[in-house]
């Protein structure tokens, strides 16, 4: 088998379907990528069984066939190599992969392509178009608070709820929560679904940054998204997500609204003081002001601001991870911020103060129980 495609158009292909090669697989053969020609068109897989991903371009080739090519090798050579046209020839009967290019060949041992895992193929399922920029966006919106607790594996995933009227992603590590909801998006058949953060982040590092239709289907174990010439297709976590409206506190009689950014720099500046086990601060609240704080009683460093602020509420002390709040601030585009809260022991509700059209975010932050420190 023989086929001759240009140096810099394979490896951008590889390289947006390599993140899913993994260093140690637990069958050898995933460390390979499959090629496929048919019909001058290459056809490569890269997987580690709970996830695939698949993308093809079109080769000069005069016939079919397969085999499976290691992955880190060939990527190092084609990263190396001025674009020019490569010729690949490949003995079927030894796996050995020729590569011949201007500057020199080059040789490299391959495996037999009938070892590679099959794909999963979705039939009889649902199926819902996002924009690419939507769903960038909603995986932006809530990825950095998924789990990493594998006893809970559930919360490991984001979670996907999709309605008539509309499509909510939400993600949660019993910390805090966030919901992104959509309501220009919605499909017939309603459904949920856990998408692994693996499928997610190497999803968000492929899509094209101009609006592409990205259609997604789905049935009992695995999810399928397609957009221009990639496909991926993952398993689902087989679990029952938190119910997480439960969660979210309905009556948070105590309002703040403040500047976004100042309140992010503060923050930043006072969590610099607290403990580094805790990273704990406390937000004293009373009238137009609030005076951020934080101790670290080990090494006697401490640290407070006032900000200027519209609340309207009850005088209010309350401690937060500055961690949990550094990021949900950084992860929020509106220049004030409605922050809601009930009682120090309760949930606060972050939010942008004015929502993007047909948006919907909310974020939740659970307290910590804060040291009697004056």
């Amino acid at each position: 088998m023989k086929f001759i495609v240009s140096s810099s158009a394979l490896l951008k292909q590889l390289a947006s379907i390599n993140g899913v090669v993994t260093n140690n697989p637990v069958v050898p053969i995933l460390e390979n990528f499959l090629f496929e020609i048919n019909d001058s068109t290459l056809t490569i897989t890269a997987s580690d069984l709970e996830t695939s991903m698949i993308t093809e371009l079109q080769v000069e080739a005069k016939e079919s066939g397969r085999i499976a090519a290691p992955a880190k090798i060939l990527i190092e050579t084609l990263k190396n190599l001025p674009d020019q046209p490569v010729t690949f020839t490949i003995d079927e009967e030894t796996y050995t992969i020729e590569i011949s290019s201007a500057n020199g060949r080059y040789k490299l041992s391959g495996e037999n392509a009938t070892d590679f895992p099959r794909v999963p193929v979705v039939k009889g399922g649902s199926a819902i178009e996002i924009p690419s920029n939507v769903l960038a966006r909603a995986i932006n919106k809530t990825i950095f608070a998924v789990s990493n607790d594998e006893l809970r594996p559930a919360m490991t995933g984001i979670f996907v709820q999709l309605r008539s009227n509309n499509v909510t992603f939400v993600a949660t590590d019993g910390h805090r929560l966030l919901r992104f909801r959509r309501t220009d998006l919605g499909t017939g058949q309603e459904a949920s679904l856990i998408i692994p953060r693996k499928a997610f982040t190497l999803l968000k590092s492929t899509l094209p940054s101009e609006a592409t239709a990205v259609r997604m289907e789905f049935n009992q174990s695995n999810a399928f998204f397609s957009f221009d010439n990639i496909r991926m297709i993952c398993r689902l976590i087989d679990e029952r997500y938190p119910d997480y409206e439960n969660v979210i506190p309905a009556q948070n009689p105590n309002k703040l609204v403040i500047d976004r950014a100042s309140l992010l720099s503060s923050v930043r500046r006072i969590s610099i003081y607290s403990n580094k086990t805790t990273h704990q601060i406390r937000l004293k609240l009373s009238g137009s002001e609030m005076q951020v704080s934080a101790e670290d009683l080990d090494f006697s460093n401490e640290a407070n601001e006032r900000l200027t602020c519209q609340y309207d509420g009850e005088d209010m002390e309350i401690g937060f991870n500055a961690k949990f709040l550094i990021e949900m601030l950084n992860n929020i585009d509106s220049d004030e911020i409605s922050f809601e809260l009930s009682t120090p022991n309760r949930a606060g509700l972050l939010m942008p103060l004015a929502n993007e059209d047909n948006e919907n975010v909310l974020m939740l932050v659970m307290p910590v129980m804060l040291n009697n420190y004056v």
